[in-house]
């Protein structure tokens, strides 16, 4: 199942502890609560498989369709990402910690860091997200994906330049990108999700990317160590050729992703993560993102000749 790696990541010099790495820490919004959650829709350890079955979900329907043509005239103001469920202000960075299956359980981070830069796909200028996943105190995968915002709130994944590692050598970068070797563009967070119907987070089959989300829960309450919130949107997320695997992504209003669980029969990875804060990066913190960012760039030019290379360079916001 493909997972977003934008939530899976900041260079190693980057990836430090909360306290070195801010100079404050967002609280929990004003919607928040820090009164025990009134119900959650499925409580999940942060590094601990759970002790009781995953809750069943309907069935899921088979066979992947790709998303519909994107329509450049939907985003007249595309890199302004104010959605209620999933903001992304340039500087913002999200830390998770949780835990994962990997040859046993074992914990696991992401570092998520909103940057300054943007990059046009397929005619639409993108946030570009830098994020970076580590395993058992090991960098496993870095990454730069693409966001964009329509008019209607929805927020967009245009393409992921991801690198996988092994014991710290590169093996991999299983890229995709809208408008290249047939990828299509697909909704991340919709703006007002219905129950019901699923829609396509994007389409890149080469690399096996046609994952779907549909709404799993409105109105729930979950705590992780960044607060306790109310009026939660819980998603599930999965690939119709893995209809046993789903990740479950916890939004609340204001603030975005603030944990990660899992439901399904089948084992597979099994991450869980939980949000330990919403951090405001310091300019000279921004600027090692940024050399991050167009050094994994400079790398995807020459490792993905077919895709990645066909792309413009990433450029500074005209804000900045």
């Amino acid at each position: 199942m493909g997972r977003l790696r934008v939530l899976a990541l900041v260079a190693t010099s980057v990836l430090v502890s909360v306290s070195a790495c801010t100079t404050a820490v967002t609280p929990a919004p004003s919607g928040a609560t820090h009164e025990p959650p009134r119900r959650i829709a499925t409580p999940l350890p942060a590094t601990s498989p759970p002790t009781s079955p995953a809750p069943t979900l309907p069935e899921t329907p088979i066979g992947a369709l790709p998303p519909e043509e994107l329509s450049r005239e939907a985003f007249s103001d595309p890199t302004t990402v104010d959605s209620e469920w999933f903001p992304l202000a340039p500087g913002t960075r999200f830390v998770y910690k949780g835990g994962i299956n990997d040859d046993g359980r074992v914990p696991h981070s992401v570092v998520l860091t909103v940057t300054d830069l943007v990059k046009v796909i397929d005619g639409i200028r993108t946030v570009v997200i830098y994020d970076e996943d580590g395993t058992n105190g090991q960098v496993v995968e870095k990454e730069i994906a693409f966001l964009a915002q329509d008019d209607a709130g929805n927020v967009w994944l245009l393409g992921e330049y991801p690198e996988e590692y092994e014991d710290g050598e590169f093996v991999a970068a299983p890229t995709w990108i809208t408008g290249i070797a047939g990828a299509k563009a697909g909704i991340l967070v919709r703006a007002d999700p219905p129950f019901g119907p699923s829609w396509p987070q994007g389409w890149g089959p080469e690399v096996g990317w046609t994952d779907r989300a549909r709404v799993f829960e409105v109105d729930s309450s979950t705590c992780v160590p960044a607060g306790c919130y109310d009026g939660v949107l819980v998603i599930d997320e999965y690939n119709p050729e893995e209809p046993d695997a789903h990740q479950l992504k916890y939004y609340a209003s204001g603030v975005g992703n603030v944990r990660v669980g899992w439901a399904g029969a089948r084992e597979q990875d099994r991450e869980v993560l939980e949000l330990q804060g919403v951090l405001q990066l310091t300019p000279a913190q921004l600027d090692k993102v940024r050399a991050a960012a167009l050094a994994l760039e400079a790398h995807g030019y020459k490792v993905s000749p077919d895709v990645y290379a066909h792309t413009s360079p990433l450029e500074r916001s005209a804000a900045d």
